[in-house]
């Protein structure tokens, strides 16, 4: 009988972390349905920007207020976490308070004692961010509504009761308290719950119980969350782009149709060598979320949903219908429909008539765009909205030509008078010529 609370403990934590796995492999199999890209180069800068983007939060503090206060909840909530830890070898193999007896007591007390105030510091913070969600209403955060606005609260209540629970199991601890140090807070939530030794551990219990329950819980709704940029912002800052901002990647293939162009000595209808295989074509540029490249899919798994970019968007904030956000979005939702659609017939992707050119992003959105990277540069994870913008522009202008009746007609006289204007080339100096 004794083992029983071990056994169901780790029953509990095998199908909590078995869960977990299963959503991240599922993640990964959606992110893979990307195109491949290299991002082996620049590995110094890229460490770099991890540590100073994911885990410093150097462009969260641009915006002092929000930036501060969401330093204090990613601190305080992961370094609680590491409490965790005792728990999962206190649940495992019984023992209590694990960490008193490998940590000399003024350590461990120290330890938990700097939790405690981080703990109300995160309270604090939350309270802060659920007044500015729902009372104080911040423009970029009065456009989300249904599920994006209730799963923003939702995590803050998530934090509010782990945080509290992880109070309450200090106060009614006798143990703990009784070591006279340490609980630095949990000394005057304590009172409220009297004295008797029978009650205090059954609502301790109970505490300890719902925290490592509610730690699995958490764990898992991630996956669903725009909180999973907790785990996503590493890798993202990891494989961000690290080429200067505005640089254009050209496709291989049309670059050597121009140098073939461009040859004087090349025969454009040479047969291709004997033995070379030609290839078929490549999509030029993307209409769905299986032509864009593994690191956009990233992103759009990344994205906080925060609104930094759209309010920074010049587009945006002229009225027109673009939001970087909203693009963002978009993309993961799109993935998620295709990740259901092969779950759904055995590992394969049937046609279900859709695609996010169209059903998701209109040409309208994308034309908006001008392009001037501030959605980029606002982004405090490394995500980059106009690289998906460019492809399904590119898939617009080179698979449908459907760009805008100005730009193409810009693009032909480009292709037949060599310049931008409505002027053959010979004419071009006809106005010097005029007195």
């Amino acid at each position: 009988m004794e083992y029983i609370p071990n056994i169901l403990f780790a029953v509990i934590l095998a199908l909590g972390i078995g869960y977990f796995a299963r959503n991240i492999k599922k993640l990964i199999r959606n992110i893979k349905l990307g195109r491949e890209v290299d991002a082996s180069d620049h590995k110094r800068e890229r460490w770099s920007n991890m540590a100073r983007i994911a885990l410093g939060q150097s462009k969260m503090v641009k915006r002092p207020i929000a930036g501060f206060l969401h330093v204090v909840v990613y601190v305080g909530f992961i370094i609680i976490n590491i409490e965790v830890l005792e728990i999962i070898i206190d649940g495992l193999f019984g023992t209590h308070r694990i960490g008193l007896k490998v940590l000399p007591e003024s350590v461990y007390g120290f330890l938990i004692g700097s939790f405690e105030i981080l703990a109300v510091l995160v309270l604090v913070a939350v309270f802060a961010f659920w007044m500015r969600r729902n009372v104080i209403n911040i423009k970029r955060f009065k456009s989300l509504k249904g599920w994006p606005k209730n799963d923003g609260n939702i995590i803050l209540y998530f934090e509010v009761v782990l945080m509290c629970l992880f109070l309450v199991m200090n106060a009614t601890d006798t143990m703990f308290q009784n070591l006279g140090h340490g609980n630095v807070i949990s000394q005057f939530i304590a009172p409220w719950f009297g004295d008797n030794p029978d009650t205090l551990h059954i609502i301790e219990r109970t505490a300890w119980w719902l925290h490592i329950v509610g730690i699995l819980i958490f764990l898992n709704y991630l996956y669903f969350s725009k909180h999973l940029h907790i785990l996503l912002a590493f890798p993202n800052t990891y494989y961000g782009s690290v080429a200067p901002k505005g640089k254009f990647n050209n496709l291989e293939s049309v670059t050597n149709e121009v140098k073939l162009m461009m040859d004087p000595n090349a025969d454009p209808f040479a047969a291709a060598p004997e033995g070379a295989e030609e290839e078929e074509p490549a999509k030029f540029g993307a209409s769905d979320v299986m032509d864009l490249n593994q690191i956009q899919l990233l992103n759009a798994y990344t994205c906080t949903e925060c609104g930094r970019c759209t309010a920074a968007c010049p587009a945006n904030l002229t009225g027109k219908k673009l939001s970087p956000r909203k693009i963002m979005m978009d993309t993961r939702d799109r993935l998620e429909e295709v990740g259901k659609n092969i779950d759904a017939n055995g590992g394969e992707f049937k046609d279900d008539g859709k695609q996010l050119l169209g059903d998701y992003i209109t040409n309208e959105e994308l034309w908006a765009c001008t392009t001037c990277n501030a959605c980029v540069e606002e982004c405090p994870v490394s995500i980059n909205p106009l690289s998906i913008i460019l492809d399904m522009r590119r898939y617009l202008v080179m698979e449908q030509s459907a760009a805008p009746m100005e730009l193409n007609n810009m693009m032909t006289n480009i292709e037949n008078n060599g310049a931008p204007w409505p002027y053959n080339q010979m004419d071009r100096l006809n106005w010097a010529k005029e007195d």
